[in-house]
């Protein structure tokens, strides 16, 4: 990192001590969360964090910007709020899948449906931490935990089906510790107009260590998981030989160089579809089954919620014939007071 930048990183930090668990993936989120906006040269004065309660929720602390620690599942509520507001805040939510998809999940799912312009960093460990080690919304069919200390008998979220099921235009997904997929995946959330969703696989050292040690860990990575990129063919594996095609409107895992499959054979990512229907298959990919989609999974345009109503608000403003104090001084108008 060259000096000028690594200034400009600094500036996001705050001076409070990180109160983390040493090897929690909440440090890796931070960190990059902190580098994307270093790389968007946003003045901190133009960035407003917020949170709801859970581990993830202590972040706006460490952010050398404007912040605001909410109560339980309501981070959307307020980040909705924040943006109409001031639309010219860059919002950002920070968020865990207790906080977000439990008590907070009308929030959530009416947040993404209004498409309202903040950036939802959704932490998911698939389990409760601060509380000390229940299940979650996503925690996986059986988990044993002081909750479901018989396996829990729900199946769980899965949040990119949620994103989009409610009508959402930008969904990623990422892994805590891989700085450089997660700050270009943050990056393109900030540039996306209307709601934006990343998902970020994080390790709770505590209470569930490994829980996406099959995917993430370094020697299986590369086969279990696959990297889209706009605009370029779904390949993935440690030879990058394997990849992904459209069989009947089922997603099919090939090898490259068997059964006549060449590269040219492979879907190619298109992420800006308006049509969600591949998206979903995408996002809804599990091992051992499929690789585990990562990167921008969606990234499509639509109405933006706070630009729609601050134009409605100058509309309606125009016609009316009730002037406001600022109307007559903005507009030059000779005006009396008696």
């Amino acid at each position: 990192m060259s000096e000028i930048k690594k200034q400009a990183f600094q500036e996001y930090k705050s001076d409070q001590r990180v109160r983390w668990c040493p090897g929690c993936g909440d440090h890796a989120i931070l960190n990059s969360i902190q580098k994307v906006m270093a790389e968007m040269k946003v003045p901190k004065e133009e960035v407003a964090v917020i949170s709801g309660i859970g581990c993830s929720s202590r972040l706006p602390y460490y952010m050398n910007t404007y912040g605001f620690h909410t109560i339980h599942g309501r981070a959307s509520a307020v980040a909705s709020g924040v943006k109409v507001a001031n639309p010219k805040l860059h919002v950002w939510q920070i968020t865990g899948d207790g906080d977000a998809l439990a008590i907070g999940g009308n929030h959530f799912i009416h947040a993404i449906r209004r498409n309202i312009d903040i950036n939802v960093i959704l932490f998911n460990n698939q389990i409760y931490g601060l509380t000390k080690g229940q299940y979650s919304p996503t925690s996986k069919r059986g988990f044993i935990s002081k909750t479901s200390p018989f396996g829990t008998i729900e199946y769980p979220f899965r949040p990119g089906e949620l994103t989009i099921g409610a009508r959402g235009y930008f969904f990623a997904r990422t892994i805590d510790k891989d700085l450089k997929l997660s700050t270009s995946v943050m990056g393109a959330a900030a540039k996306h107009e209307g709601t934006s969703i990343v998902e970020v696989l994080q390790n709770c050292v505590i209470y569930n260590d490994n829980t996406h040690r099959e995917i993430t860990d370094k020697q299986f990575k590369d086969d279990r998981t696959i990297v889209l990129e706009h605009g370029k063919p779904m390949i993935f594996g440690k030879e990058r030989n394997k990849g992904l095609v459209l069989d009947g409107i089922k997603l099919r895992v090939v090898t490259i160089g068997e059964g006549g499959i060449t590269e040219k054979d492979l879907l190619v990512h298109d992420a800006h579809c308006e049509d969600p229907t591949i998206h979903l298959k995408l996002a809804d990919m599990e091992y051992p089954d499929f690789p585990v989609a990562l990167g921008v999974i969606r990234d499509s345009e639509a109405p933006v919620y706070d630009q729609c109503a601050r134009m409605q608000i100058d509309e309606i403003r125009e016609q009316s014939k009730i002037k406001t104090f600022k109307d007559l001084v903005t507009s030059g108008e000779v005006w009396e007071v008696k």
